[in-house]
């Protein structure tokens, strides 16, 4: 129409001259946060890098599930598979701004029955470009770029949290081992108390009722050590299932060190909470997600814009009788949307819609992460001041045990106060060997709750890591 065909040479000038690029230029927002941490920082909160902290746990065995558990992660391979197809849809975005060019070819014979064979043979070249007239194409490059360096990001969460579980389930297991000593101990120490208040009783030394009551206590003891049991198979399992190893492979590992709580150094951490914003992959992800967000609603709004394409074609044609012919063309074709039942512009308002809900994420994940690191904080400073109240406690209970015990042993006295002292020391114990597991994996709380040390930087790792 001639309305099309007025625009046309418009539309060619703004070719030349450069093109429009619609839609909100991307800003990353500014999220307020307090200017250091609300809650006190462990060993003066000196500064330091987090990467290869597991490797100041010291103990080989960790290190070994670790890599194991890299090696074969049904999760990492899922966050790899995503980085793949955001780099094959960034791969696919860049080239869509090029020139197309396609080629056909034909070859074909005729003829009637009695009558001659004709034969006729063409070939044809068809190349077209459409202009990025309204940055379309441009925003939607923006955007799948954006979302590969969130799935890298992703990966790198990934590989943080899988590390700090696994980890988590080992420290886990070895205060399962300890506790499951303790009980051992103490039930046959039982054992034995029960094996001399029953010749005691058989004598008539001792009231029916304290046979009684040492049975009670042994077979209580039992229950305990046969869930405790439990518990550290179950760890066993879980090791099992996020490591890939086999389960005998597992258990000669675990048997290979010493039952014994793995003690990292001290983690070292910046004191400013904007620093969780280079640390932390997950918030990384959550910002190039918005801002892929934001460079979709571009794309939208150049789909409701003209669009401008330069086509061309060369093309010859042999016919056996009739010679050789060849033609060309070349040209602009403009499309101009004129009534689409408002669809584009809903699309925008989706796409807009979409962004909002990515923003409201991006500050939540933000919140998330700084709540995560303050708890974290109060956790671990808690269970390192509780420590040594608690191993006081233990030894002063374990002391007044034996001691009864021996008192016990003269007859001066009861078996009650006995099994009292018992229940106290072996409560004791357990609290300490509970706070010394609290401690480690409150550290692992936070050491992943910062990320991990990982910065925007190792993306470019991840690349190679994950071609």
């Amino acid at each position: 129409m001639s309305f099309r065909l007025s625009l046309l040479p418009l539309l060619l000038g703004l070719a030349l001259t450069g093109c429009a690029t619609v839609g909100p230029d991307y800003q990353a927002p500014a999220v307020r946060m307090d200017a250091q941490w609300q809650a006190a920082l462990p060993h003066g909160g000196s500064t330091g890098a987090l990467l290869d902290w597991w490797q100041s746990f010291n103990d080989p065995t960790l290190s070994s599930l670790l890599k194991a558990a890299e090696a074969d992660s049904p999760t990492l391979d899922q966050a790899l598979a995503a980085i793949a197809s955001a780099r094959a849809s960034d791969s696919q975005a860049s080239l869509s701004g090029l020139p197309t060019l396609s080629a056909s070819g034909s070859d074909s014979r005729s003829g009637s029955q009695g009558g001659n064979v004709g034969r006729s043979s063409s070939a044809a070249l068809d190349a077209s470009w459409e202009i990025d007239l309204f940055g379309g194409v441009r925003r939607s490059q923006q955007a799948s770029s954006a979302a590969l360096a969130a799935s890298e990001a992703d990966w790198h969460d990934a590989r943080v949290s899988l590390a700090a579980e696994v980890a988590s389930e080992y420290v886990s297991y070895r205060a399962c081992q300890l506790q499951l000593a303790h009980d051992q101990d103490s039930y046959r120490s039982q054992q034995q108390t029960a094996s001399a208040t029953a010749v005691s009783v058989a004598a008539g030394f001792s009231a029916p009722a304290d046979g009684a009551l040492i049975d009670a206590s042994l077979a209580s003891a039992h229950s305990t050590l046969l869930a405790q049991q439990a518990e550290c198979e179950v760890s066993i399992k879980s090791l099992v299932a996020l490591t890939g190893l086999s389960e005998p492979l597992l258990r000669d590992k675990l048997a290979a060190t010493a039952a014994a709580i793995p003690q990292p150094a001290s983690l070292q951490l910046d004191t400013l909470p904007v620093q969780l914003l280079s640390q932390r992959p997950d918030l990384v992800s959550a910002e190039r997600s918005l801002a892929a967000a934001s460079a979709k609603i571009g794309v939208a709004e150049a789909e409701r814009y003209p669009r401008l394409s330069l086509t061309g074609s060369l093309s010859s044609t042999t016919t056996r009788g009739s010679g050789n012919s060849q033609g060309w063309s070349f040209g602009p074709t403009l499309s101009l949307p004129i009534f689409d039942g408002g669809s584009s512009k809903a699309a925008v308002l989706t796409a807009r819609a979409n962004y909002q809900s990515a923003l409201a994420s991006y500050k939540s994940a933000v919140r998330s992460a700084v709540e995560e690191t303050e708890q974290a904080l109060v956790r671990l400073d808690s269970a390192t001041q509780r420590e040594s109240s608690v191993a006081a406690s233990a030894a002063n209970y374990r002391r007044y045990f034996m001691a009864t015990q021996q008192q016990w042993q003269a007859g001066s006295a009861s078996l009650l106060t006995l099994e009292e002292a018992r229940r106290n020391a072996l409560s004791a114990e357990q609290s300490l060997i509970t706070v010394q597991r609290d401690r480690v994996l409150y550290g692992i709380s936070l050491y992943k709750a910062l990320g991990g040390g990982w910065q925007l930087g190792n993306a470019t790792a991840a690349k190679g890591e994950a071609a």
